[in-house]
């Protein structure tokens, strides 16, 4: 009578995934969405500091802020910490409703400028499934 065990071959192991054991992880994936220009780095006190560490690929924080006074759909932006900023308003929409749903995002940062005293911050949105 069987036991209902399956042992693992190599063959196994291959169909679920190169990483061998490691494969039984869930299965994880960035979901690119859209381009922002971060909104708001001028209320950030550190930007000035904070803006040559800001390289391409660098992974921001997003994290939603319900009980923000002018924007109950806010999602801040930070880096190490730090707000640097929101993510736009025209689009937060869909997104806030989503982290509200248990959903992962994060930024990435494309490119950054200084036009004066306000630091531009443009990044990609991904959502993590």
């Amino acid at each position: 009578m069987e036991n209902g065990i399956v042992k693992l071959t190599p063959e196994l192991l291959a169909l679920m995934g190169t990483g061998g054991v490691n494969a039984l992880a869930p299965f994880s994936r960035e979901i690119y969405l859209l381009d922002v220009v971060v909104a708001g780095t001028t209320f950030c006190k550190s930007i000035t500091e904070l803006e040559p560490s800001l390289l391409p690929d660098t992974v921001l924080k997003m994290i939603r802020q319900p009980q923000n006074e002018h924007d109950e759909l806010a999602i801040g932006v930070y880096f190490n910490g730090i707000r640097l900023g929101w993510i736009p308003m025209e689009h937060n929409v869909v997104i806030s409703r989503l982290m509200d749903a248990g959903k992962a995002f994060f930024c990435r940062v494309e490119h950054t400028s200084k036009k004066g005293n306000w630091v531009k911050i443009q990044a990609k949105i991904f959502m993590v499934e």
